[in-house]
This record gives structure tokens, sequence and C-alpha cells, in this order.
């Protein structure tokens, strides 16, 4: 096959039957090898960006209103009543229920009006005190009035007021985050 140096003028030597098929073994395996890397890693990238993306693609569930009391048992309020409910969170695919305070209590017309207990200068949670027929919150000092205007203290507004609605003759509540350190009333969660 092969002619003599001195007689060709293509001196290049041309590679012997048994080299070939190893070299095409060898690139063979290498994109086998190639593909089968690249076919794992898009098999275990998947849980990662589904786990990265879940929270931006579920739907949020609606706020659900927590049972407060039957609606009788407020008729004849003299002072505000503290009541715990049970809220439903749903964070990303976690979900947690959680225990919050509220008051029920009546504004000037006799309207019934659900507060919650948290304190909208800095988040803490004001008591009712009988004593001095106000809340008071114990961290700052601010006062507020039994329908939880602003009596006096470092809070910019007065108690926030939660959304109620009556089914089957019991109080309902839809409890809400707001915003603390703002005069205005702004829903944060």
């Amino acid at each position: 096959m092969f002619e003599r140096a001195g007689h060709s003028e293509n001196t290049t030597p041309k590679p012997s039957p048994t080299e070939l098929p190893l070299e095409s073994r060898r690139s063979f395996l290498s994109v086998l090898l190639g593909l089968g890397a690249v076919f794992v890693g898009a098999l275990l990238s998947v849980p990662l960006i589904r786990f990265a993306l879940f929270p931006l693609l579920r739907r949020t569930t609606e706020l659900k209103s927590s049972p407060v009391g039957d609606i009788s048992a407020f008729s004849s309020l003299t002072e505000p009543v503290m009541r715990i409910i049970q809220i439903e969170q749903v964070d990303g695919w976690r979900k947690a229920v959680s225990e919050k305070a509220v008051y029920v209590t009546k504004d000037r017309r006799g309207q019934l009006r659900v507060l919650t207990s948290i304190c909208p200068h800095l988040g803490c949670t004001v008591p009712w005190n009988k004593e001095k027929n106000q809340f008071v919150c114990p961290c700052h000092g601010a006062t507020f009035a039994v329908d939880g205007t602003r009596i006096s203290g470092p809070s910019l507004r007065g108690m926030d007021t939660l959304e109620t609605s009556v089914q089957d003759g019991q109080l309902q509540v839809r409890f809400q985050y707001f915003r603390q350190l703002v005069s205005d009333k702004e829903v944060i969660g």
C-alpha cells in the first residue's frame, strides 16, 4: 500500500487499518459520554428550576375569613372583648395556621368593629386596660379609645380595623397586616 519515499511525491503516511477503528471508537465514546452528561444534567436541573419558579407560577390563595363568634354574643358589648382567631397563611409552598388576637368592640354609632391587636406604631401587642378604659401600648405608651381611635402617643394613626361580615349568624373577620410607622392605613399582607 505504501510507496517508497523515493518514488512518491506524497510523503505523509496513511493510517493503518488498526488505528482508524480505535480513534473512531474513542470519538464515539466521548460523544456518547457528552450526550449522557447533558441528559443527566437536564434531568437534575428540572427539580431545581421547578423549585425556584413554583412560588411565581402558583396562584395565590384568597384571604379567607375566620370565625370570631356568634353575632348575638356581641350585641350587649360595653367594653372591647378579645378573641383569638385562627388564620391560614400560604407562603409560597408552605401552609401555616396561626392564631391572632383581635378585639371586638362597637364604634360611636353602635356598629360592631373588629380591631387588630397590633400597634400601628411598632407592632407591639396592645392590651385593653379596664382601669383606664382605653387601649394602652406597653412599648411606647400610645393610647387608643374604645373604638380604636388614637388618643395620644407616638402612633401616627388609630388601631387598624379589619374587614368583617356575617355568615349564618357568625361574625367573620378577614385578618390582614398593615404597614407600621405611617399615618395612612396600608395593607401589606
